[in-house]
């Protein structure tokens, strides 16, 4: 019977598990809560204990497991499969690959979380069919991995590429990283609200004002909704986040030479409202002495992400 793999998305709260076959087709999925206060043992114990069931709902075996992937957050150090440290994951020098390994006596490869939805969009999702790969995943923060020649790109011991702390504006908005001019500090989905309640508590008039008023904070989804109605500053302030996204497009452009570069997230949700500014500024911030046929697009995979990255990076490594 051919051999099946797992993947393991972990998160804060919940913990996401897939098991898929040769072809990357889900099988079946769970999710468990994550109870970080129980410790790593204990999350690896009932990943394993789910993983269990999950296998013989489906009429199998732990011996039909060919390996297992997990994604975490946090520093990690890849090749000895160690998270140094994941503060909201109650992880610190943690060798987690091992412990999976253990636990479903079967190979493990541990990968950071963004990278891992970068492989799951290259694997199955919108990357799918192209060697070279970036994905941008907008949040609370800006993270992504990046793919060259049919692989995962990783810095100097083995880490992961720090996509959030490219700078955009030197000298610019204090980025939580202590850098200035981060893209993050502009274009997450938290920047981008602050930004716009800064404005208006400088004086700015917009329709935003009494959310900010009532609530005393404003969200990324209500910048968008108020520029879609016309409000001039949430139109700036989307502008200005769609163009801090296209200069970096064009530096990971020029740096990496990707055939596509995938948004992820929760911003994606405001659709073209979002892209098509984005892929406007690229073009004015574009070189001219030649076309680039770079594709600007969303991911396809949603929550499923990372689980199915987790898996397909396991088979990619072992098979």
């Amino acid at each position: 019977m051919a051999k099946v793999y797992i993947g393991v998305d972990l998160g804060g709260t919940n913990i996401k598990i897939g098991c898929f076959n040769e072809d990357i087709t889900l099988i079946s999925k769970t999710s468990i809560p994550t109870d970080v206060e129980k410790g790593p043992a204990d999350i690896i114990d009932r990943t394993g204990t789910a993983v269990e069931s999950m296998l013989a709902d489906n009429s199998l075996s732990m011996t039909d497991l060919a390996a297992a992937g997990i994604g975490s957050p946090g520093v990690i150090d890849i090749e000895n499969g160690i998270v140094i440290q994941a503060a909201n994951m109650g992880f610190r020098n943690t060798p987690l690959k091992q412990m999976l390994s253990d636990r479903l006596n079967c190979p493990a490869v541990l990968e950071n979380d963004a990278n891992v939805t970068a492989w799951g969009e290259y694997a199955a999702g919108a990357g799918k069919g192209v060697k070279n790969l970036v994905l941008i995943a907008l949040g609370t923060g800006v993270g992504g991995g990046i793919i060259v020649d049919g692989e995962l790109l990783h810095r100097f011991a083995n880490k992961g590429a720090e996509i959030g702390h490219m700078i955009v504006e030197p000298n610019g908005r204090q980025c939580g990283c202590t850098q200035k001019g981060c893209i993050e500090a502009y274009s997450s989905a938290s920047s981008t609200a602050a930004r716009a309640a800064e404005a208006i508590q400088n004086g700015a008039d917009s329709s935003l004002k009494q959310l900010l008023d009532n609530d005393g904070e404003i969200t990324c989804k209500d910048v968008f909704i108020h520029a879609g109605k016309g409000d001039k500053l949430a139109m700036e302030t989307v502008d200005k986040t769609a163009e801090y996204l296209a200069i970096m497009c064009v530096s990971l452009l020029h740096l990496t030479g990707p055939e596509r570069i995938l948004f992820f997230g929760g911003m994606i949700g405001a659709g073209d409202a979002l892209l098509n500014p984005v892929k406007e500024h690229f073009k004015k911030q574009i070189w001219t002495i030649q076309d680039e046929p770079l594709e600007l697009c969303f991911a396809t995979l949603g929550e499923d992400a990372g689980i199915i990255g987790n898996a397909a990076l396991a088979m990619h490594t072992y098979k």
